[in-house]
């Protein structure tokens, strides 16, 4: 089978590899995770490694479902292990073991063992990995695909520019869906999706809630992308659909979304004082899929839709991403590298108007350190500018560049 190449995420489990650390690999479900690990027993295989040395178990498979208790999984993994061996366990949708930090912690003690684990919600990663196995593991995040995977996954016909392979990337960007064929196929596939995320990761966690209520949540973040949201803001936009609901349960329902990975909550920096503002977040999906999903009529709001493409384009190139906040004016994006610089973005689907190009350009001018700061358009006409140390850049462009830094920033 042909696979996409995730080279980011294949280069972070190469440079772990026989490293005495655990490496988890989290995402929202079907963005490649499974298939990353594929690509990597591959190569491990390719290198000289044995079947017999590598133990492979998903938890979403049937076949194991017995070992979803984690004194069964232990037993089976420990009775294939030989002391005079090294062995590379891959434990797939480990979330679905109870208390299956037991096992990690055992195997991460184990001298001829190096493990990979991988998760579909923040649950495990914020409750029981990180409270125990704190300091033994290094994490990286699978999105569903940027632009540049996408435009190499396949040879797209020869007519087929850059820009209409872009607005085909618009749409979705999880992988199966470059093997589909219509937009009637796609729905289905993303419907599914939404609705696994729903019963696995939202409903179960949350108990018996409304599935009326969580959708129209939903839809209102879906149509509020770009924007600042309060609580206040979406329990009013309810009250007025006919639906109550108390500030602690809606708080609930939204950090419950956003553990499922079906949004990142984004929170404003206030960039004079370096440091973060606690009242009004944006949220942002992980996938524009599931806006085109539950929005099919919300097509003409491209400004926004290119605004989350940065976003999360942004989150694979670096380990902290906020909404900027400096004076009355608010900067698009401001990313901190593990170095504590900084860089600054705007995002625009165009500035030809120079009455919007002040407008998009003032924010970043009244910031007074050296840091980058860029302007990200869709101009095809003036594509590329330099307005005193703020550089303009074509997205398209821009999200083909590079390779992202993860933890090494």
């Amino acid at each position: 089978m042909n696979y996409i190449q995730r080279p980011l995420y294949l280069e972070f489990l190469r440079r772990h590899r026989d490293r005495h650390i655990i490496k988890v690999v989290s995402g929202v479900r079907r963005a490649g995770k499974s298939v990353l690990f594929q690509l990597f027993k591959e190569e491990l295989l390719q290198e000289g490694v044995e079947e017999s040395q590598i133990i492979s178990i998903n938890f979403e498979d049937l076949t194991f479902y017995d070992l979803r208790d984690f004194k069964s999984l232990y037993a089976y993994i420990k009775a294939l292990l030989i002391e005079d061996k090294k062995y590379y366990i891959f434990l797939d949708e480990i979330q679905h073991v109870e208390q299956f930090e037991l096992v990690a912690d055992s195997l991460f003690i184990t001298p001829n063992v190096d493990l990979y684990l991988t998760g579909s919600n923040a649950y495990f990663m914020s409750s029981e990995l990180a409270t125990n196995l704190t300091g033994r593991y290094v994490e990286i995040e699978v999105l569903p695909l940027s632009f540049k995977e996408y435009l190499s996954a396949h040879n797209f016909p020869e007519h087929k520019g850059k820009m209409e392979v872009f607005n085909d990337y618009l749409f979705s960007a999880f992988p199966y869906l470059l093997q589909t064929l219509s937009y009637a196929e796609n729905i289905d596939y993303l419907r599914g999706i939404y609705n696994s995320i729903l019963l696995n990761d939202v409903v179960a966690r949350l108990g018996n809630p409304s599935p009326t209520v969580i959708e129209r949540i939903l839809r209102t973040l879906l149509s509020s992308v770009g924007s600042l949201v309060s609580t206040n803001k979406i329990r009013n936009t309810l009250i007025s659909q006919g639906i109550s609901l108390s500030h602690a349960t809606l708080e609930n329902y939204l950090t419950t979304l956003t553990d499922s990975l079906l949004f990142y909550a984004v929170p404003r920096f206030d960039v004079k004082g370096r440091a973060l503002l606690q009242r009004l977040e944006k949220y942002y999906p992980v996938d524009l899929g599931f806006r085109n999903l539950l929005l099919p009529d919300h097509k003409e709001d491209i400004g926004h839709m290119l605004e989350n493409i940065v976003y999360l384009e942004l989150r694979r190139r670096y380990p902290q991403v906020y909404v900027g906040n400096i004076d009355k004016y608010e900067v698009d994006f401001v990313v901190v590298t593990d170095f504590g610089h900084y860089a600054y973005y705007q995002v625009s689907e165009t500035t030809l108007a120079p009455e919007t190009l002040e407008r998009e350009l003032r924010p970043l001018e009244i910031i007074k350190d050296h840091f980058p700061k860029y302007l990200l358009t869709m101009d095809t006409i003036q594509p590329s500018a330099n307005y005193n140390g703020i550089e303009k850049k074509n997205i398209i462009d821009w999200l083909l560049e590079g390779e992202g830094c993860y933890d090494v920033c």
